[in-house]
């Protein structure tokens, strides 16, 4: 994968991720001479490990309101023009098997490999030079042109994509470098911070539910304006789940989170015909909720009483509170147990429609680096695919 001959090209693109390809392989079906840099030596390997290894690659129902950033208006008109339904269409000219899991999820049938080896050939149709592994040393801007130095010597092109993702999973080679090169041109950068990431729980909680970890529960978990219903999983440093996930890019890191534990029911209603109940409350609670969950609940509530013995009132309080239980998270697990980067290259700065930086004429920046962040569920592929596609028809 070593780039043959001269040193100029039309566009380098740096990071061979998800984007990263995407672009490349679209500048050269254009008939760009492209050159694709990666540093790490092993190829789409946050490809490989996503959806479990099958790979969540888009979402059916992927669209602007799927998407988080301090400009929610920027990502509508990449995504028009490249729609799931146009990946979907790519990936079965490929003949890749898949199916749809839940909501809109798209997997492979068999593995996300064939998603890398689908990517790798597009590229090579588009005669997509490779310099992998090499690092970049560093990007001068020249005149109308850029130069690009690497190990292997300089190379020299009209533009330059950045396509090196954010800062989730560092031990798959995750580095800050796109921030740093938007910095270096001017560009203002949202300050990133871990998003679809497990929310770690303060010592006096983990005291009480940290032995539940493994225990998951239906639940509607809403904070900063977004309420999400799918599983919650308690884990034993706090909570993970989907709906955990989801709610943790909304999370400011000082609210609390608001969890109903019992979605779609009227605890109100339930509790008041088993008013005369002889069982304990958590008894009670275990009909339709973890029985080891509604025991902790009902302590951590005073009531792993009998239902007999709780006044009406009483009764109506515990309710209410299954249905607004308030849990204040102490942190994020990290940016190692992240599935993206919230933030990024500000949008402000860029084209919507060729994802270049308007006061850098043929610099352009793409997928997870940029300030849009999808939901959990194949978003942030369409963005990467949408947003690549963009830059690969301008660059």
């Amino acid at each position: 994968m070593a780039a043959n001959g001269g040193v100029r090209f039309d566009v380098v693109v740096i990071g061979a991720g998800a984007a990263g390809m995407m672009c490349a392989a679209e500048a050269g079906r254009r008939g760009r001479r492209v050159l694709l840099i990666e540093h790490y030596p092993v190829l789409g390997e946050k490809i490989r490990i996503s959806g479990g290894g099958r790979c969540n690659f888009t979402n059916a129902g992927a669209g602007p309101d799927n998407y988080l950033s301090q400009n929610p208006d920027f990502c509508r008109s990449a995504l028009a023009r490249y729609t799931p339904r146009d990946f979907v269409a790519l990936v079965e000219r490929h003949g890749i098997a898949y199916h749809e899991k839940k909501l809109g999820q798209l997997f492979c049938d068999h593995s996300a490999r064939g998603i890398i080896a689908m990517l790798l050939s597009e590229c090579d149709r588009g005669r997509v030079l490779w310099r992998m592994p090499c690092p970049v040393d560093g990007i001068v801007h020249e005149g109308r042109a850029f130069a690009v130095a690497t190990p292997q010597g300089t190379v020299r092109s009209r533009s330059v994509v950045i396509a090196t993702g954010g800062l989730t999973v560092p031990k798959i080679g995750a580095t800050p470098f796109g921030y740093k090169v938007a910095a270096q041109f001017g560009l203002n950068v949202v300050p990133p911070r871990p998003a679809l990431v497990p929310l770690a729980l303060p010592p006096e909680a983990l005291a009480r539910f940290g032995d539940l970890s493994g225990v998951a529960l239906d639940a509607t978990v809403s904070c900063g304006g977004a309420r999400f219903r799918e599983n919650l999983l308690f884990t034993h440093r706090g909570l993970s789940g989907p709906a955990i996930l989801q709610i943790s890019s909304y999370w400011d890191g000082k609210a609390p989170l608001v969890i109903d534990v019992l979605p779609g029911i009227d605890a109100a209603e339930w509790l008041d015909r088993e008013q005369r109940s002889a069982l304990l409350l958590p008894n009670v609670l275990a009909v339709r909720l973890p029985q080891r969950f509604a025991q902790q609940w009902c302590a951590a509530h005073d009531a792993a009483v009998p239902v007999k013995e709780l006044p009406r009132r009483r009764l109506t309080e515990l309710a209410e509170a299954l249905h607004g239980w308030q849990v204040r998270p102490s942190g994020t697990l990290g940016y190692s147990k992240a599935e993206v980067t919230l933030g990024g290259v500000d949008t402000r700065e860029l084209s919507s429609k060729t994802m270049g930086a308007m006061r850098v004429p043929g610099l352009f920046f793409v997928g997870e680096v940029v300030d849009v962040t999808g939901w959990l569920g194949g978003y942030n592929f369409q963005w990467a695919w949408a947003s690549g596609h963009a830059a690969g028809q301008a660059a």
